[in-house]
Formats: C-alpha cells, sequence, structure tokens
C-alpha cells in the first residue's frame, strides 16, 4: 500500500515537498518513483529511485529542481520539489514494484500506485 500526501498550492518558484509512505514493500529490493500527470496529458516519470543501489534518476525537466530521497526507518519516499514551475502543476503519484526495473522513469514497469496528491504551481 502507499499512501502520499503533502500536496497543495505555491507560487512559482516556491517549494512543496511531498511523502509516500509504503507498506509491504522490503526496502532493499523494492523500485520507488514519483508520477506526474497534468490534466489532458499522460503520466510521466519524474522520478526514481533502486532502493539500495543509491541511484535515483530524474526527467530532464526537473534535473536541479527536484530530490528524491528516502527514509528506510520510517519506509517514506519523499520528492523534495524547489523553484517550482507552473508546468509543475499536476496530480503527483507514487510508484513502487518489488524488484529493480529496468526503465526507471516508465510507468508500465510499476504495479503499485498510491492515490496521487494534488501539486497547483501559480
Amino acid at each position: 500500500q502507499l499512501v502520499e500526501s503533502g500536496g497543495g498550492s505555491v507560487q512559482t518558484g516556491g517549494s512543496l515537498r511531498v511523502s509516500c509512505a509504503a507498506s509491504g514493500f522490503s526496502s532493499s529490493t523494492r523500485s520507488m518513483a514519483w508520477f506526474r500527470q497534468a490534466p489532458g496529458k499522460e503520466r510521466e516519470g519524474v522520478a526514481a529511485t533502486l532502493s539500495g543501489s543509491g541511484i535515483i534518476f530524474y526527467a530532464d525537466s526537473v534535473k536541479g529542481r527536484f530530490t528524491l530521497s528516502e527514509d528506510h526507518s520510517k519506509n517514506t519516499v519523499y520528492l523534495q520539489m524547489d523553484s517550482l514551475k507552473p508546468e509543475d502543476t499536476g496530480m503527483y503519484y507514487c510508484a513502487a514494484a518489488r524488484w529493480w526495473v529496468d526503465v526507471p522513469l516508465q510507468r508500465t514497469k510499476y504495479n503499485y500506485w498510491g492515490q496521487g496528491t494534488q501539486v497547483t504551481v501559480s
């Protein structure tokens, strides 16, 4: 089960942090990712990690602005979003797979999804 929280509204240039509390996943072998979907657009990968590898992937559009991190003690994944732009607006979803996926920002690689949290930048 994945439960997101922390979305909201912010002005351009502001920051938000969204969280994803995971249960039922081994923290040493899973893949965790954040996706987003704007109205009328496809769901796109934003950031992903292969837990335990230390490797994090970012979409080009968010590199240098977003930071994915994990707190294994809380079994929670965070996405810190800085220098937000209006084009970052959308529903943000947490996703998980029970193994290391080969294409971490591809949504079809994940079979567990949270309910989403809305991020609005104006």
